[in-house]
């Protein structure tokens, strides 16, 4: 795993080298094992490389890294997983001599024998690349199918820069980049700012599976390699006709190759391990093909709501892993929220950022790489809230709209509190606790006009962000551009496609690879092996959900390896006890942040409704854990880097 960053056409700059030196030093952590500058002042284009070495421990990995033909200039982050496969193709079309064994060389030289396409089509891996092609005078950007390595580009005063994160802008000179309003109301309704939008309105993020060139007349084009969308539009159960047990053992086997393939590198490896189905489930195929314990780490809370140890020991234990755990008190957690504008280099607000970097750190301690079981839930029907919301529209389209409309505005009409005083005159049962805060949630659910309204309320921090941001403009995004997302007819397949086109790579994988990289250790995500998604999208949905069961297949697979009494209960998510937090330890550090005056004087918010939401929640009388993080996370972020 390794950062890259660079700048083309550049102008008016003499000091080339200080200026890569600068951009590369903001990336260390991506890459603290050696630094490499490549520059060519005819062509004006300077490519910068920081490197964590995973494979070919040797100087023969070092980057930038020059085709043996001299066409080809690489600076390149990621993993090629089948690379060696691609070294005996290319073998058998002419012989090489080969300067070591890394993956990087392998890329180079199938990118000279295939081009850049075809290559990357060949490819199974995670990556964000830069190359330069010395005879055609072009600098190609490009990014791995799903977007589990981020690439930033954009023209500022004429040159171009790109970069493995925002962080490496900042070292160029006169980075002074507009905030974009309309991003900050992407991240209040979804945590997180969904590509190709970045903070910034002249920086934009390269999408998933995407080549970039741009000429020396500063001519750009973009052209997809790969389409998640396409594959599982046109996805068949072709494995319909075999029996239910085959199709397991099928998908078995193509979830064995993914991990196996994941499983190498020249440092010590090991994998995250919650206790839940994924992570079990890749911890069981790891030790399955190890003849040796895999190093397994989890992480624990004292408060039981939020505390999933317990369950991974037990897993561990019956596999044999050599398991590590630590148990975190809330001061713990609470140390790294002055961190996470560093570690996340634009505003992001999934509160299970907090946990994540804390068992990445832990894991760094004693290995280099950690695989996880991110993406099962996408690609398998895994979130509860697929089924919950197929229930709850076929139950509401039945009633007339107007209907739906009067009852919505009855709920609206009566305040939160005064509903949860009702609640609490009835007799006492838990469903009826704040009751005013689930009727006007339910009032939103109730206006809806299709399916994909309501899901896209129900994933929503904010149901109405454009009025919250002064002056912003709500843009398109997979979830709302016919011309992007995905048409499926059943609703659970609608929803397993837009979360892996948006939420997957702009959500979860940001948060991993974040987390990870702010302290040198590299993440792997064998669910995110395109044969597995091509695989899971061709199976029947029954077999994904059955009988109110999600993930059934992966179930059935994991349950070879781990007793079922080990794995079967609620799912309880990576969360952490925010609502506390902010109105106990957190309370003096966001009344600052949130200050109405404050907020006023910079002129993102409206004030006055965020401080009576503040206010609302510090008195509890409503919780807006969700809403309030997304302003503070922007908060903190816009002071560490514009005060």
């Amino acid at each position: 795993m390794c950062g890259f960053a660079g700048f083309f056409n550049t102008s008016n700059l003499t000091d080339h080298t200080r200026i890569l030196e600068c951009m590369g030093l903001e990336l260390f952590n991506r890459g603290p094992d050696s630094f490499g500058i490549w520059f060519n002042s005819d062509d004006r284009i300077g490519l910068v490389h920081r490197r964590l070495a995973i494979v070919d421990l040797s100087a023969a990995g070092h980057q930038p890294m020059t085709s043996d033909s001299g066409r080809y200039i690489i600076s390149y982050n990621g993993e090629i997983y089948n690379h060696q496969e691609l070294r005996d193709e290319l073998e058998s079309i002419q012989q090489y001599h080969w300067r070591g064994h890394s993956d990087t060389e392998t890329l180079l030289a199938a990118i000279e024998q295939w081009g850049l396409k075809i290559t990357l089509q060949k490819a199974t891996g995670m990556f964000g690349i830069a190359l330069w092609d010395t005879i055609n005078k072009e600098l190609y950007l490009a990014r791995d199918r799903f977007g589990e390595k981020p690439v930033y580009y954009g023209l500022h005063k004429d040159t171009f820069i790109f970069a493995s994160q925002l962080n490496a802008f900042r070292a160029y000179p006169d980075f002074k980049p507009e905030i974009n309003r309309d991003s900050i109301t992407l991240l209040l309704r979804h945590n997180y700012i969904p590509a190709p939008y970045s903070i910034y309105s002249d920086i934009h993020k390269l999408l998933p599976a995407t080549i970039l060139k741009m000429d020396s007349n500063k001519n750009i084009s973009l052209e997809t390699y790969w389409s998640a969308k396409d594959i599982m539009s046109n996805a068949s159960s072709t494995e319909t006709d075999l029996p239910v047990g085959k199709q397991v053992e099928a998908l078995e086997s193509t979830l064995k190759k993914a991990v196996a393939l994941q499983m190498s590198a020249d440092v010590p490896l090991g994998a995250f391990l919650s206790g839940g189905v994924d992570s079990s489930l890749i911890v069981s195929l790891m030790q399955a093909q190890s003849d040796k314990p895999v190093k397994t780490f989890s992480i624990g809370f004292d408060d039981p709501r939020f505390n999933e140890a317990v369950f991974a020991k037990e897993v561990a234990k019956h596999l044999g892993t050599e398991h590590t755990e630590l148990y975190l008190t809330a001061e713990d957690a609470l140390e790294v929220i002055p961190k996470l504008a560093d570690i996340y280099d634009e505003p992001f607000s999934d509160s299970s950022q907090i946990p994540t970097f804390l068992v990445s750190k832990i894991a760094r301690q004693y290995v280099t790489v950690s695989l996880s079981g991110d993406a099962g839930d996408e690609l398998f029907c895994g979130y509860n809230r697929y089924l919950m919301t197929s229930k709850v529209w076929k139950r509401l389209s039945v009633l007339p709209v107007f209907l739906r409309s009067f009852l919505a505005n009855v709920f609206t009409f009566v305040p939160v509190n005064v509903w949860n005083l009702f609640g609490k005159l009835l007799p006492s049962r838990p469903q009826l606790s704040n009751l005013g805060d689930k009727l006007h949630k339910a009032a939103a659910v109730l206006a809806c006009r299709d399916v994909e309204q309501l899901y896209l309320g129900l994933v929503s921090h904010w149901q109405n962000p454009e009025r919250v941001v002064l002056g912003g403009k709500e843009p398109l995004t997979v979830l709302t551009d016919p011309k992007r997302k995905a048409n499926f007819s059943d609703p659970i397949l609608q929803m397993m496609a837009q979360d892996t086109l948006s939420y997957l790579p702009d959500d979860i994988l940001v948060k991993v690879d974040r987390a990870a990289m702010a302290v040198s250790l590299e993440t792997r995500v064998p669910f995110l092996d395109h044969s597995v998604l091509e695989h899971a999208w061709r199976l029947p949905l029954d077999l994904k959900l059955r009988d109110g069961k999600t993930k059934w297949c992966l179930r059935e697979i994991l349950y070879k390896y781990v007793p079922k009494d080990l794995i079967e209960r609620p799912k309880m998510g990576f969360a952490v006890p925010l609502d506390a937090w902010l109105r106990g330890p957190l309370t003096v550090w966001a009344d600052n942040l949130l200050a109405a005056e404050r907020l006023r004087q910079e002129g993102f918010f409206d004030a006055e409704l965020i401080d009576r939401m503040w206010q609302e929640h510090k008195s509890g009388k409503r919780n807006w854990q969700y809403q309030l993080w997304d302003i503070l996370m922007f908060q903190s972020w816009y002071e560490k880097y514009h005060k």
